[in-house]
């Protein structure tokens, strides 16, 4: 499924290669060869991310307990909730669990290799079989869209066949309206936590950005990164403003401007639609239905319009 989904995204720049001469081998190897680089650049902007903050959470985790028990437990002991956090047992997880090095990391690493073998193995099998997948499917794109028409009877050809030309259109649209989304909120929360001054300000931002294309799970992680790296950089309230700042900032650009105006008004919705349809699909199918609510919306309203069309066109709506 993994593999299929891929192909469909990245199969219009195989044929755009293509066209332009090159051959469809090259060009089936160059489009994945650069969709990996691209995605092994993504997962590698949480290596700055870990690297820099984990020396830091060791550091700070005992003196944020200590600060929470002198300042934050007499404000909540006013309103009856009584709190003490234990600096102690805090010390002692933290030099337990954060300050193993390589060789202990390494050795329970393959104490779980072992452990969950299977588990293991069936990772790697699937980490082997998307990319192979993947690969053929590009290749015999052509040859599978034919194979798929021709299943089609003839008298339904033309229609249906201009029927998910068009659909194809929209999905089109939607991924191109929603990489914008992802670039311009990439570039923004980029810029607005180095204006506050993070020192990750590059690799979270951009982190944030891109994972912006799973509806909420990718926000909450950038959010978590950045109120990581605001509460282990600044000794004070600062971060923790500055990334509530930011973050709302953001959540409200990208939900009430951007994904209304680039995504929805590209594949024909109204900023109302929109959110309508991320509500709906996400109370009827929860993570799931979000994450599909804007194309399969997509979707239904190219049918609703070739209903329309069909029905002003038919002797019940001409008499």
């Amino acid at each position: 499924i993994v593999g299929a989904v891929l192909a469909y995204a990245l199969h219009p720049g195989v044929e755009r290669l293509a066209a332009g001469g090159v051959p469809r081998l090259v060009a089936v190897l160059l489009v994945e060869v650069l969709f990996g680089v691209a995605l092994l650049a993504v997962l590698l902007l949480i290596v700055p991310i870990i690297s820099k903050e984990l020396p830091l959470l060791r550091e700070q985790i005992p003196l944020l307990a200590d600060r929470l028990n002198r300042n934050v437990a007499p404000w909540l002991a006013q309103f009856g909730v009584n709190v003490s956090l234990d600096i102690a047992g805090i010390k002692a997880f933290v030099l337990k669990y954060l300050d193993a090095n390589l060789e202990d990391g390494l050795a329970a690493a393959l104490s779980s290799a072992r452990i969950g073998g299977s588990i293991a193995l069936a990772l790697i099998g699937n980490l082997v079989l998307v990319p192979v997948v993947l690969f053929y499917l590009l290749d015999d794109w052509p040859r599978l869209v034919e194979r798929a028409r021709a299943l089609i009877p003839p008298r339904m050809r033309e229609r249906v066949g201009g029927f998910l030309d068009e659909c194809d259109a929209v999905l089109g649209q939607y991924l191109r309206g929603q990489l914008l989304v992802m670039l311009i909120l990439a570039a923004f929360y980029s810029i607005a936590l180095a204006l506050f001054g993070f020192d990750l300000a590059l690799p979270v931002g951009v982190f944030t950005g891109l994972a912006i294309f799973i509806p909420y799970l990718g926000y909450g992680l950038g959010l978590v990164l950045a109120l990581l790296a605001g509460v282990l950089q600044f000794a004070s309230w600062y971060g923790l403003v500055a990334v509530a700042v930011v973050y709302g900032v953001g959540q409200l650009v990208e939900s009430l401007w951007l994904t209304p105006r680039l995504v929805g008004e590209r594949i024909g919705m109204n900023p109302l639609m929109v959110i309508f349809a991320l509500l709906a699909f996400g109370h009827l199918f929860g993570f799931a239905g979000v994450l599909i609510a804007l194309p399969v919306s997509a979707l239904i309203v190219v049918a609703a319009r070739r209903l329309q069309a069909a029905y002003l066109a038919s002797p019940l709506y001409r008499g």
